[in-house]
């Protein structure tokens, strides 16, 4: 990633020319106002023109000067910045007042008291402007030192100024990206952990099999295990295991797909109900030899759903084959569809022992197990339903969990739905 630096633009023509409009403009004021009140003869006309033009030039070459060389970046601080520019238009003020008295001006006395009155507005002046530029600077102090906190990881760091000028805007972005820093530090804390419970977890459920498998093929080949019905049951709990591994590495290999954005999906307008069914036929031996009772509902006219079918079936075989771990003999497991506003919901529901409410805002975690979910001793390695997130994510959809201890749990999740008039699909049992 290319870092932006963004810099100061000087614009320093057309800073001129705006300056001159002004200038030339204020001049223009001056001399109708003098003209219209002190209706002064052509000579003093002339005069006054030329001393208001002389000033407001050596007025424009200071600040253009001053501007164009970069002095104003010299000051220490932008409170003196503010000061030396009340205290030029003070002096400036002054000159202008004070030489227009004492030209035009007969009674000395006079010309001493407007002096002292001019001393005393610039003083003035001086003070109001002082105490302007302290509130700006304080402003921008606090904002200075809310940016040094953030460089210092203190992320929760918030700066509190008041008011609706530029100052307080910006001090409104300044918490805003104060607080995406926040949690972005706080997700990357997350990924980091994750990612640290990914290999430990990974490690334990890779390395567990294969010490079983190892001791039992070690046990036949030395010949420990003589009777033909021992073996064979060593054999087929290596099977048993071994495929439990492949399973594993597939699936932590498509997270990592899933991780990486790498899973492309083949979306095209596909029966769900077809789906479905199919889900419930491929279980449907299991779900028997367990005594579970394993059915589905399809609401007529819901088809076509643009979705890739073989992940979704992945999604649906992870769901229900979770629900048939967590059910006991004589519970039941219920695929229901239907169609909600402008998507299509899925439900697997089961009859087991639910999902304890401080693991339900988790149980879509990679490799997150309680006591009662997601366990290898019910034959589950926490990734199925990490993955069937991935994947319904993937499509645009959501999917979240519903349960009551002790009064089984529901899978639920919902896709963009492409209507159909053809009803494609019969109702399921």
């Amino acid at each position: 990633m290319t870092s932006t630096t963004i810099r100061v633009v000087r614009q320093p023509w057309g800073l001129l020319a705006r300056f001159l409009g002004i200038t030339a403009l204020t001049v223009a004021l001056t001399l109708l106002i003098f003209v219209w009140i002190m209706q002064p003869p052509w000579i003093e006309f002339q005069g006054m023109t030329l001393f208001l033009s002389a000033t407001a030039v050596i007025s424009l070459l200071l600040s253009f000067g001053a501007y164009q060389l970069g002095w104003l970046q010299r000051s220490p601080s932008l409170k003196w910045t503010l000061l030396s520019g009340y205290a030029l238009s003070s002096l400036l003020t002054f000159v202008n007042v004070w030489v227009t008295a004492r030209l035009m001006f007969i009674n000395y006395h006079d010309l001493m008291l407007a002096t002292i009155l001019l001393v005393f507005a610039a003083g003035i002046a001086m003070a109001l402007g002082y105490f302007l530029a302290t509130a700006v600077s304080d402003s921008l102090r606090a904002l200075r030192d809310g940016a040094i906190a953030i460089a210092d990881g203190r992320l929760q760091t918030r700066v509190q100024i008041t008011g609706r000028d530029e100052i307080a805007q910006l001090a409104h972005t300044f918490n805003e990206m104060a607080a995406q820093l926040e949690e972005a530090a706080h997700r990357q804390q997350e990924a980091e952990q994750m990612r640290r419970d990914l290999i430990a977890w990974a490690g334990h459920d890779l390395r567990t099999p294969l010490a079983s498998v190892r001791a039992m093929v070690e046990a036949l080949a030395d010949g420990v295990v003589e009777d033909p019905a021992t073996a064979e049951r060593y054999l087929r709990t290596a099977q048993r295991e071994i495929g439990a591994l492949a399973v594993l590495i597939d699936d932590l290999f498509e997270l990592a797909q899933l991780d990486a954005g790498g899973l492309k999906l083949d979306r095209q307008p596909n029966s769900l109900a077809d789906l479905i069914s199919d889900t419930i036929e491929s279980f449907s031996a299991l779900a028997q030899e367990k005594g579970i009772q394993l059915g589905g509902w399809v609401e007529p006219g819901i088809d076509p759903v643009m979705m890739d079918a073989r992940q979704i079936g992945r999604v649906l075989n992870n769901l229900v084959g979770n629900a048939l771990r967590h059910t006991l003999a004589g519970g039941a497991v219920q695929i229901e569809a239907d169609m909600v506003a402008a998507a299509v919901q899925v439900r697997v529901r089961d009859t087991g022992e639910g999902i304890p409410p401080e693991d339900l805002p988790r149980v879509f975690e990679q490799f997150y197990r309680s006591e009662k979910s997601r366990s290898r001793a019910t034959g589950g390695a926490g990734l199925g339903l990490a993955i069937a997130k991935a994947i319904i994510e993937a499509h645009g959809g959501r999917i979240w969990a519903e349960s009551k201890m002790g009064q089984g749990a529901t899978f639920v999740f919902m896709l963009p739905i492409t209507r159909s008039k053809t009803r494609t699909n019969p109702l399921l049992r």
